[in-house]
């Protein structure tokens, strides 16, 4: 059993770079740097009760900078996809279909951390007195 859960660990850490080159390096990269920097935001206002307000205030920012960061990278992504297609000529839906799912990627990150972040504001403000 443990035997099998090391072989798959290699694994996940693949697929997570993999999926992360994907969806375009510029904008994933980022969103993991930003996600890294809310984390750290977050415990440091669970650590700090006096500097709670300005870390809410902060973090809500940067959550929905990442937010919009995402979906500049959809934007620019579909922008040069269809840009190949129109010079292309005539492509096979397979082709389109993995285009699409490539450029859903890093918006769907930026939801994720976007998430993360208002998950982590929604705690704070309960721990308010």
């Amino acid at each position: 059993m443990l035997l099998a859960l090391l072989s798959i660990r290699p694994f996940i850490a693949n697929s997570i770079f993999t999926r992360l080159n994907e969806g375009g390096p510029l904008f994933m990269y980022t969103t993991l740097l930003i996600l890294i920097v809310i984390i750290l935001l977050l415990i440091r206002g669970f650590l700090k009760p006096a500097a709670r307000d300005k870390t809410i205030t902060l973090v809500s920012s940067i959550s929905l900078f990442v937010l919009v960061w995402g979906f500049l990278g959809q934007m620019l992504g579909l922008i040069g996809a269809f840009d190949a297609i129109e010079a292309a000529g005539d492509i096979s839906p397979s082709i389109l279909a993995g285009g699409l799912k490539i450029a859903i990627l890093s918006p769907l990150f930026g939801m994720i951390v976007f998430l993360i972040a208002r998950i982590g504001i929604i705690v704070l403000n309960l721990l308010k007195k």
